[in-house]
């Protein structure tokens, strides 16, 4: 119960600005979100199209074909590309995930000689052009004989990545360091205090990387390129495999110009992306707030 006496806050009272304000940003966030679904919205419309009418810019296809679906699996080994995929990007994003938390903990926890030097050569990295140490990380492979294998798509993983070793470490120093040093009193060793106390307060940052990694690798064209020298149309991973649809349906290269059919395969690769994100959308949430709080 109010006190007798107590004097009643006021409400501040919401002038015309502030509903206009408020229409303006639902506006922009409904244009913005309109621009951001067009693409996947017309993906979708072009997978039900005919040859004819796949490029008419038509959200509502004319007629409906589902027959697309059916031919894109009979003709494309979708579901091998889907495998191929999901076992390089699992291990890339697996491997990263582990490798630069390692690192990053060793930055955030322990106190030795040049630790900021040593960081800052790891962040300065992260400004060289992947077109600069291209040819260098190739012979690398060739000299190791695993050209013409997955190995390439995710070895270079085990040794971390600068920017998710900067991403974590900074979830790493906003943990109490007072849990650490009552573990280490506990006799806690210091695996033990990356695996009891940072790793399980840290979850929300593993999620964020592995699902950026899982996505690099799930859309990374070029290292496929390079690396899978197979005959065979099986091995491909999904980017490689589009790619060789394209040719394939091409009308310069000897096809029939069924691009409808890589729109259907183009969106059954696109669904996994769609259901990871759906699921880790907030941890990425909880990542934000957590580091809204820490500052």
């Amino acid at each position: 119960m109010r006190p007798v006496g107590a004097l009643t806050p006021r409400r501040k009272r919401r002038g015309p600005g502030w509903l206009i304000g408020k229409i303006v940003l639902w506006l922009t966030l409904i244009a913005f979100s309109i621009a951001f679904l067009y693409p996947l919205v017309w993906l979708l419309a072009a997978s039900f199209k005919t040859r004819g009418t796949v490029f008419d810019n038509r959200l509502i296809p004319q007629t409906f074909n589902f027959s697309n679906y059916v031919t894109v699996w009979q003709h494309l080994p979708l579901l091998h590309w889907l495998g191929n995929s999901v076992y390089i990007a699992l291990l890339a994003a697996g491997l990263v995930t582990i490798s630069s938390s390692l690192v990053a903990f060793g930055f955030a926890y322990f106190r030795f000689p040049f630790r900021n030097a040593l960081f800052g050569l790891v962040l300065g990295t992260m400004m060289l052009p992947g077109a600069v140490t291209m040819i260098p990380t190739y012979l690398i492979w060739k000299d190791l004989h695993l050209l013409g294998t997955t190995v390439p798509l995710w070895g270079a993983n085990l040794f971390g990545s600068a920017f998710y070793i900067f991403l974590q470490r900074q979830f790493f120093l906003g943990l109490p360091r007072e849990l650490f040093e009552a573990a280490r009193i506990d006799g806690a060793s210091y695996w033990g205090l990356f695996r009891r106390i940072a790793m399980p307060l840290s979850i929300p940052s593993f999620i964020i990387v592995f699902i950026f990694e899982f996505q690099a690798s799930w859309n990374n064209l070029q290292n496929p390129l390079i690396y899978l020298n197979f005959g065979d149309s099986k091995q491909y991973t999904v980017p490689l495999g589009i790619s060789y649809a394209m040719s394939l349906y091409n009308p310069q290269t000897g096809g029939e110009g069924d691009y409808q059919y890589v729109m259907t395969a183009a969106l059954i690769v696109t669904l996994p992306m769609l259901i990871i994100f759906a699921f880790g959308q907030r941890y990425f949430i909880q990542g934000i707030a957590t580091q809204g709080r820490k500052g």
